[in-house]
């Protein structure tokens, strides 16, 4: 066993050497898992790990030839990646923050040493939501509502309109009205505001996803995948109503469940 250690360079194998490896596996483990639902950049990424174990054994074999052309080819290789694959690594590295609970710690820290007050929906902005919701899918008028949390959306404004507006049922059903300039793409509320509408949102990338769910569904299924938003669905064809958190799609059956949920949100917010 020592032997085999001093081929690959362990001159002493001590508690530093164990914590190494232990710190180099889980950063796999992270990156692979990340990105486990991309094949292609799954099956790139496990190409460069089997590079990067080729790389140290020749290394500790003393492999010149060899050890030059790795050195070439992955300082070269990871260059490229990083430019081919600049969004992949951005939702990988935003999903990473909300999954950690990176983003709410870090916000909430520098919210109290800047003393910016945190901004949350109250009550009666829940209900004019609620009842904005409620006709539209009565009228079965397609909407995309995207609730700000921690994670910043200015990104998403920044494709659409943006304004200051109080949360007001009449002011969303006629954003979402079909003839209406402002319909086509998603709102996004922050705290007792909506401050844009017409916004793009990514779309996902998961292929699980049922066939009767649109492309509503699935922007928001993206959003919600790279950041800490929720996001509420009016489906144009059905009138159903959806609540996605984390990827995942919540049906609304009725009013009470949905002004519940809103609520929660409420409280959820007053409690971190």
């Amino acid at each position: 066993m020592l032997r085999a250690l001093l081929i690959f360079g362990f001159i002493s194998f001590g508690w530093a050497d164990v914590l190494d490896i232990l710190m180099v596996a889980t950063l796999i483990f992270f990156l692979i898992r990340g990105i486990r639902k991309d094949s292609t950049v799954l099956n790139i990424v496990l190409v460069l790990v089997v590079l990067l174990i080729l790389q140290g054994v020749v290394t500790a074999l003393n492999m010149r030839m060899m050890t030059v052309l790795l050195n070439t080819v992955l300082d070269v290789g990871v260059l490229a990646l990083i430019i081919l694959f600049q969004p992949e690594i951005r939702h990988m590295l935003n999903r990473f923050a909300v999954e950690t609970g990176l983003t709410r710690r870090t916000g909430q820290l520098f919210n109290r040493l800047l003393g910016i007050k945190e901004e949350k929906m109250g009550s009666k902005s829940v209900e004019e939501l609620v009842e904005a919701v409620r006709t539209m899918s009565a009228e079965k008028t397609g909407a995309l509502i995207v609730l700000q949390h921690k994670s910043s959306m200015e990104d998403y404004m920044n494709t659409g309109d943006c304004f200051e507006a109080d949360i007001n049922r009449r002011l969303i059903t006629n954003i979402f009205f079909k003839n209406s300039p402002l319909h086509d793409g998603a709102m996004i509320i922050v705290g007792d505001h909506i401050a844009a509408a017409r916004c793009q949102l990514p779309m996902t990338n998961r292929t699980d996803i049922p066939a009767h769910y649109g492309m509503r569904h699935r922007a928001a299924i993206g959003v919600t995948e790279d950041t800490d938003a929720d996001v509420l669905v009016v489906s144009e064809e059905t009138g159903n109503v959806s609540f996605v958190r984390g990827g995942e799609i919540q049906t609304v059956n009725d009013v009470k469940e949905l002004r519940q949920l809103l609520s929660s949100l409420m409280t959820q917010e007053e409690e971190k």
